[in-house]
């Protein structure tokens, strides 16, 4: 039960973070975003605790940026493609994939990434008593 808890806050607290980060930057956002900040930031904590946060920032960023385009892409075929809800089109964007993910994209949320990657991990310690983190660049 504990770890549903966990799982739970880390979704909503992601979801509002990225929903809200949405809203200020580009005027609107869509419940979807919410869910898949939400997912991205349980996946920044879970795998940091898998690693016990000793593999360097930039492995950690690497692993979360695969998994952020990934899912990026994914939601996107599902949402604008399938269900035709036009939440974002990145057809003008240079090195875009079926308008659905694009390299400069990808670099913003590489920097938003390392922010989440260690904001989770200082609530997993605060919040739920997990070993300390301890970022290292090298």
């Amino acid at each position: 039960m504990k770890k549903i808890s966990e799982y739970l806050f880390f979704i909503s607290a992601g979801g509002c973070i990225y929903y809200t980060f949405e809203v200020i930057f580009r005027g609107f956002s869509h419940w979807t975003m919410f869910l898949l900040g939400g997912i991205c930031f349980l996946f920044f904590e879970i795998q940091g605790r898998m690693v016990h946060w000793e593999d360097a920032l930039w492995l950690q960023l690497v692993r979360c940026i695969v998994f952020v385009t990934s899912m990026e892409f994914i939601t996107g075929i599902i949402v604008n493609k399938w269900m035709r809800l036009g939440v974002w089109d990145y057809t003008g964007q240079p090195f875009q994939l079926f308008g659905q993910i694009c390299l400069p994209f990808v670099v913003i949320f590489s920097g938003l990434s390392v922010i989440g990657i260690i904001v989770s991990g200082y609530l997993s310690h605060w919040l739920y008593n997990e070993p300390k983190p301890h970022f290292h660049v090298l």
